[in-house]
């Protein structure tokens, strides 16, 4: 496989030093006693299961029962890949992806991917914060836009006056609420063994609904938001050990590597974990019912109540809410991170508001720009449908770019991929082109 060649934007403001270590695979200290924290990989996985998503896994489940489980233990290896690129790349790098992307490459390149996953970041947050007000307002009877702006103010403060480790433990927390749907799934009382069919045998209708949902799938649960947050992530644990400056933070070691990819791995179990509960909660009640009919979130814990119980809604409406106060802060920083990184800004949530400025401004004006798309008559569903076109664009260009960099030697030194890991990113980036392709086919379709 053929790699797209690096285009430096300025060679001459390369620090030697940096590329000497990145060329030398020089390994970073480790600070006595400490090393990276555990569950960096269970916030990215339970990001990935945000409103939206929840919605698509709803729906599938609603429409098409339990025949649909098996493409669950599919993803995981993908999911996998691709969060551990992302994860090594930040490492290595010792930088965020875009940062990456503008060290290496063409602004022809940088910028127009910036702009797509920008804006597919805002659409889907704003869709995701309306699909939290939808749901807290099933248990809480205010009126809707008093939630979507409460919603709004406390994502943004946190993003802004939060330091790193207070969201990262705040996260960690919130995603081991997702567990909620465990409970739903069991309260639906599936049948044992349609459940082990539909998860062991494999079974697809080639007919235009079935593939719709399959792309869907695809192209929700391989997120291009994902990509983003996780390098930088690893890049905010860097400077939490007290490596704060770039040198300090290039290279990186066997063992970091091996803790990131058990943790990675485990948070990606845990987020699969969960699609097949909503999945399966879905398909043993209102597929059941004759309830096929379901396109978010909200919807279908609203069904719930009367098939499975006013339980098995709270259930399903707790793990809506709590993991969109996880996914839209990671929506809208990951904005911040790339447009800072692109345009070189002074940017991380581990500097005190007063330093970072222009990078909490981005993240006031985001959080801004999703919240108003609630008050703007926008359909949420045909929202998320223009935010899908849009990333469908650039998600598949980002994973190339992502392929080519971690299999660029002047860029990861000693630490580029080994065969298997390309072998399975490759394949992961096949099928996202392919979901990408589906998506617009798709949407031409409804023009």
């Amino acid at each position: 496989m053929f790699a797209l060649p690096p285009v430096p934007v300025d060679r001459r403001k390369h620090d030697p030093e940096l590329e000497f270590r990145l060329r030398n695979g020089l390994n970073k200290p480790v600070p006595h006693g400490r090393f990276r924290s555990i569950g960096l990989g269970l916030i990215t996985g339970a990001a990935d299961d945000d409103p939206a998503a929840i919605g698509t896994y709803a729906a599938v489940g609603a429409s098409l029962g339990p025949s649909f489980l098996w493409t669950v233990p599919v993803l995981f290896p993908m999911m996998f890949a691709v969060v551990y690129l992302c994860s090594k790349l930040g490492q290595v790098a010792g930088e965020g992806l875009f940062a990456v992307i503008r060290r290496h490459y063409s602004r022809w390149i940088l910028f127009p991917i910036l702009i797509c996953a920008m804006i597919g970041n805002v659409i889907e947050a704003g869709a995701d914060i309306g699909g939290i007000a939808a749901a807290l307002n099933l248990v809480v009877p205010i009126p809707i836009w008093l939630i979507v702006v409460a919603v709004s103010v406390t994502t943004a403060a946190l993003q802004i006056w939060g330091s790193y480790t207070l969201i990262r433990d705040i996260f960690r927390w919130l995603a081991l609420v997702l567990l909620a749907y465990v409970g739903a799934a069991v309260l639906a009382k599936p049948d044992v063994a349609t459940v082990l069919k539909g998860t062991f045998i494999p079974k697809l209708h080639f007919d235009a609904h079935s593939l719709s949902m399959l792309v869907a799938i695809i192209g929700t649960t391989l997120s291009a938001y994902l990509y983003s947050w996780q390098s930088n992530q690893e890049v905010e644990e860097d400077i939490t050990l007290g490596r704060r400056r770039l040198t300090d933070r290039m290279g990186t070691t066997h063992k970091e590597l091996n803790h990131s990819a058990k943790d990675i791995a485990a948070g990606m179990v845990f987020a699969n974990l969960i699609t097949y509960f909503i999945m399966l909660s879905t398909a043993a009640t209102l597929f059941k019912a004759g309830k096929n009919d379901i396109s978010t979130a909200a919807q279908a814990a609203q069904a719930l109540v009367p098939v499975a119980g006013k339980l098995a809604g709270l259930l399903f409406t707790i793990g809506v809410v709590s993991v969109g106060f996880i996914a839209v802060p990671i929506m809208i920083t990951g904005a911040a991170y790339d447009l800072c990184q692109a345009l070189g800004w002074k940017h991380g949530l581990h500097y005190p508001p007063s330093e970072v400025k222009t990078f909490n401004l981005t993240i006031a004006a985001c959080t801004a720009v999703a919240m108003c798309l609630n008050f703007l008559g926008f359909n949420p569903m045909k929202a998320l449908v223009w935010s899908s076109v849009v990333q469908g664009l650039s998600t598949p260009l980002l994973m190339l770019l992502i392929m080519f960099i971690t299999t660029n030697r002047q860029i990861m030194g000693r630490w580029v991929n080994t065969r298997p890991l390309n072998v399975l990113g490759w394949l992961t980036t096949a099928a996202i082109c392919s979901a990408s392709l589906g998506l617009l086919a798709t949407w031409l379709k409804r023009l």
